[in-house]
């Protein structure tokens, strides 16, 4: 539409232009010759009465003008309107509505789980099942041994292995992340070759096979928010489909002598 009015525009320029040049003037016809002589004769034969010159009266000298002063107006300065006043308005977060009726205010979301930037993980297996442990959350790994066996634990507990001097609590990984999959042949097909400590903690994931350290980014991992199911995972790492473990979470399920669904 614009290049329409543009050349409207111009059209129009230039027809007004066209109509309103000069109209070239036509030109004038030669008079006869006979016509000329036939003039001069009438001139001739009129004699035009001279007339004395009327004397001439000096002009009477005009008074000088009186210049009045101007009246000088004055104008009352332009005030510019004063600026609108901008009042803040405060946020305020909406309140959760109990089933009582009771306000409370909104539960945030801890985010610490989170790991901004670029980071290693370990990826271990165990059963089939791929996890993650970031390096800044790994103890250290160790060739697992036979654990003295503890009476009154847990299932997925397998013992306490001594590492110089030190006990280990060792845990079986597919009894606790799985126990609804583990059943007879699945523990008779483990073959359990290392440990995954946890932190400074003296808990260690019992594996099957080492497969590798990744440089991941932040980005790579869908994140979970805490709460609600299975609070010992941080995440899914999208393109090799494994889950990313919450050390710190994890951790403190185990001191509590809770499982993966408890």
């Amino acid at each position: 539409m614009s290049g329409s009015f543009a050349n409207e525009d111009v059209m129009e320029e230039y027809l007004s232009a066209l109509l309103t040049e000069d109209t070239p003037a036509k030109p004038v016809k030669e008079e006869d010759p006979v016509q000329k002589q036939s003039v001069a004769k009438l001139l001739e034969t009129v004699r035009p009465d001279i007339a004395e010159p009327a004397p001439v009266k000096s002009p009477e000298p005009k008074p000088a003008p009186v210049i009045e002063k101007p009246v000088e107006i004055m104008q009352k300065p332009v005030v510019a309107p004063p600026p609108p006043v901008v009042e803040k308005v405060q946020e305020v977060k909406p309140l959760v509505q109990t089933q009582a009726g009771d306000e409370q205010p909104p539960v945030e979301v801890d985010d610490s789980r989170v790991i901004t930037g670029n980071f290693q993980s370990l990826f271990f297996n165990v059963a089939g099942l791929t996890l993650a442990v970031p390096l800044t959350e790994l103890g250290g790994i160790h060739n697992l041994e036979e654990p003295g066996s503890l009476f009154g634990k847990p299932d997925w507990f397998m013992g306490v292995m001594l590492h110089r001097e030190e006990k280990l609590n060792v845990v079986d990984t597919a009894k606790w992340v799985m126990p609804e999959k583990c059943n007879e042949i699945l523990e008779d097909s483990l073959k359990y070759q290392y440990l995954i400590m946890l932190g400074d903690s003296g808990w260690g994931l019992a594996c099957e096979e080492l497969v590798n350290t990744v440089t991941l980014q932040s980005d790579d991992v869908k994140w979970r928010d805490v709460g609600g199911k299975r609070p010992w995972l941080a995440g899914m790492v999208k393109e090799k489909m494994c889950a990313m473990l919450d050390v710190k979470r994890l951790v403190a399920m185990l001191n509590s002598g809770l499982g993966s669904n408890d």
